[in-house]
């Protein structure tokens, strides 16, 4: 097992991820991503096409695969995440579009993907949205977006039963 799996399978990870699905179960139900690859970008990306990209969602998650069906580790833990917190978010697949897999490296000047938008700006990939997730930054920078992360949610409603 990849040391990002076993980070994101830790039993604080694993019980928020349960007490959320247990509480959410619209979560498992229905997609929060929308994939926006049907209308894929032309073969050359300019930066306006990338800069209309990265704000057509509050987030938005340049990776390789789908959410669905991601085709490298660092995508899937990026997908987990956003998972966890509930997000909704664009996906876009790079492995669909070769120039916007090259394009989106140069727009950032960061050079692996998945790469992470929130509000338009750059986050960074993996490591940072690791990073955020376990430290709850997270939170805090989907907050002032306005997206409540479904794992404060649960943990809310879990301090109010207690009262």
């Amino acid at each position: 097992m990849n040391k990002i799996c076993q980070i994101l399978l830790r039993p604080s990870l694993a019980n928020n991820l349960a007490t959320t699905m247990r509480t959410m179960p619209a979560l498992v139900a229905s997609p929060r991503w929308y994939s926006a690859d049907a209308a894929a970008p032309p073969a050359a990306v300019d930066k306006e096409t990338l800069d209309k990209l990265v704000r057509t969602n509050k987030v938005v998650v340049f990776m390789k695969g789908n959410p669905q069906a991601p085709r490298c580790g660092f995508s899937n833990a990026v997908v987990q995440i956003m998972r966890m917190h509930g997000v909704q978010y664009d996906a876009h697949d790079v492995l669909q579009n070769e120039a916007l897999r090259q394009g989106i490296k140069e727009y950032t000047d960061w050079p692996t993907i998945p790469q992470v938008f929130i509000n338009g700006e750059f986050v960074g990939g993996c490591d940072i949205m690791m990073q955020m997730h376990q430290s709850g930054d997270l939170i805090e920078e989907l907050k002032k977006v306005g997206i409540t992360s479904e794992l404060l949610k649960a943990e809310e409603a879990k301090d109010a039963t207690k009262k």
